[in-house]
């Protein structure tokens, strides 16, 4: 997780969607809500001590990246995907003229990182989801790209491997979403070659870019 590593709608991941917008906390602007974050107490993973790392890049931004969770890097420097998996990332995304920085808002779903990198619990999940649905409200993206399972179960409900999914477009309340590789399993298997994972990101990535100029427009 973090640092660690055409249309379709399922039934069970719309009622997970539903059921967790119903019970998300509602914050006048983006800055209250990081604010709110910043000052947390209480959430599971608090008693281990990492900072609360909670976005990067443009909160005005129509397209929007959500990972996993923290790793090491982005526990010291509090922003997330600042590691090997985030230069990755970035690389990928001016890729296909995307800057990170201005077209991009960054964040991941838990916002601590959990110890010795181990994958998030349900019950750390689903104590931060509200807070990232909130987070995806008050942006406002036009576009969501999915990094990695546990982004993928949070947001669709979605069970599937990110094999079977990935490269697919799902739409929700008008946004449209696309699960793809995280870019720590890219760093993983670096083969370029045809089918490669690199080379679906690739495929990934430019219908991102597309999907992108159609809804927002050419920057």
């Amino acid at each position: 997780m973090g640092e660690r590593d055409s249309h379709t709608q399922s039934r069970g991941s719309q009622a997970m969607f539903n059921q967790l917008s119903l019970t998300q906390p509602h914050f006048p602007t983006h800055q209250a809500l990081v604010e709110a974050l910043e000052n947390l107490t209480g959430d599971p993973l608090e008693p281990w001590g990492g900072n609360m790392v909670i976005y990067r890049g443009n909160p005005a931004a129509k397209l929007m990246v959500i990972g996993e969770g923290p790793g090491a890097e982005e526990d010291r420097l509090r922003k997330p995907f600042v590691g090997r998996s985030g230069q990755l990332l970035d690389k990928i995304l001016r890729a296909v003229h995307f800057d990170p920085e201005t077209d991009v808002y960054i964040t991941n779903v838990v916002k601590r990182r959990p110890p010795e990198n181990r994958d998030p619990t349900p019950e750390e999940i689903n104590f931060y989801a509200p807070y990232l649905f909130e987070e995806i409200r008050l942006v406002d993206p036009k576009i969501i790209m999915l990094t990695g399972r546990y982004a993928m179960l949070t947001i669709l409900g979605e069970k599937r491997g990110i094999t079977k999914v990935r490269g697919q477009w799902f739409e929700r309340g008008g946004r449209w979403i696309m699960p793809m590789f995280h870019p720590a399993y890219l760093l993983r298997n670096p083969q370029r070659t045809p089918g490669s994972p690199k080379a679906l990101t690739w495929d990934d990535i430019r219908a991102v870019r597309a999907r992108y100029d159609e809804l927002v427009g050419k920057s």
